[in-house]
C-alpha cells in the first residue's frame, strides 16, 4: 500500500481528503497534521511515508519552506502541493524546494487521487490550468547556454522526463530496457546537479535544456 500523510490545518477539508485516500485499494492514509513541524517530528523518528500532501498557508512554518525541511530529512519523499494559491511566485518556489505536484483545492478527490497514482508512477502533476503557469515562469527567465555535456541520448531522455513520462515508458519508447534508462537519468541528475526529479524538471525549464513545448503534464 502506497502510504500518504497530510498536513493540513483544515480538518474538515483533511478529512474529506483522507477519507477518499482509504477508500482506494491501493493507497492509506494514517497520519494527519495540521502543522510541518509535527510531521518533521514523525518523519525525524524513522516514519516514511511514500508520498506527503501539504497545504502552503499553514501555522508556524509555511508548505512551501515545509518542502525544503522534509527532503533535507528524506528527499525520498514524495510531496504533492494542495492549496489554493495559484499565483506564480507560489509556484515557482514549490517546484524549486522539490515539489512533484502542484494542485487546487477545487480539484476533486478523484483528482487528487489520480495526480497521487502519477506520482507514484514516476510522474509529476500539475492542475491543466497551471501548466500554462509553469510554462510562462520559466520561459520568462533568462535561459543559460549551458548544456551540462549531455550526451544526444541524454537530451532526449531529459525530454521525456520533462513531458511527464516514466523509465518504462521512456524504454519502450526509445526500444530501450528500464535499466539502461535508470542509468541514462542518474547520469543526467550527476551532470544537471540536481537530486530530485522535479529539481530536474524546473532546471531544464528554468536553463533551456529542453524545448519551449515541453511543460508539465497532467
Amino acid at each position: 500500500m502506497t502510504e500518504i500523510w497530510i498536513i493540513e490545518d483544515n480538518i474538515s477539508y483533511s478529512r474529506i481528503i483522507r477519507s477518499a485516500i482509504n477508500q482506494s485499494d491501493w493507497c492509506k492514509c494514517e497520519y494527519e497534521f495540521t502543522n510541518v513541524a509535527d510531521a518533521l517530528k514523525m518523519l525525524s523518528k524513522g516514519e516514511t511515508p511514500d508520498i506527503i500532501l501539504t497545504d502552503i498557508n499553514l501555522p508556524g512554518m509555511n508548505g512551501i519552506d515545509g518542502i525544503k525541511e522534509i527532503k533535507a530529512i528524506n528527499k525520498e519523499v514524495e510531496i504533492i502541493v494542495l492549496t489554493v494559491f495559484d499565483d506564480n511566485e507560489k509556484i515557482f518556489d514549490a517546484i524549486c524546494n522539490g515539489a512533484n505536484g502542484y494542485l487546487l483545492k477545487n480539484s476533486t478527490p478523484e483528482e487528487i487521487i489520480e495526480a497521487i497514482q502519477i506520482v507514484v508512477d514516476g510522474g509529476s502533476s500539475i492542475n491543466a490550468g497551471l501548466a500554462r503557469k509553469v510554462f510562462n515562469i520559466f520561459s520568462s527567465m533568462k535561459q543559460t547556454k549551458n548544456s551540462y555535456g549531455l550526451t544526444k541520448r541524454e537530451k532526449e531522455i531529459l525530454n521525456y522526463l520533462v513531458d511527464g513520462k516514466t523509465a518504462n515508458e521512456i524504454a519502450k519508447i526509445t526500444f530501450t530496457s528500464p535499466q539502461t534508462v535508470q542509468t541514462h537519468i542518474k547520469n543526467i541528475y550527476h551532470k544537471v546537479h540536481v537530486n530530485t526529479r522535479s529539481g530536474l524538471v524546473s532546471k531544464a525549464l528554468k536553463e533551456g535544456l529542453v524545448p519551449k513545448t515541453n511543460i508539465y503534464k497532467n
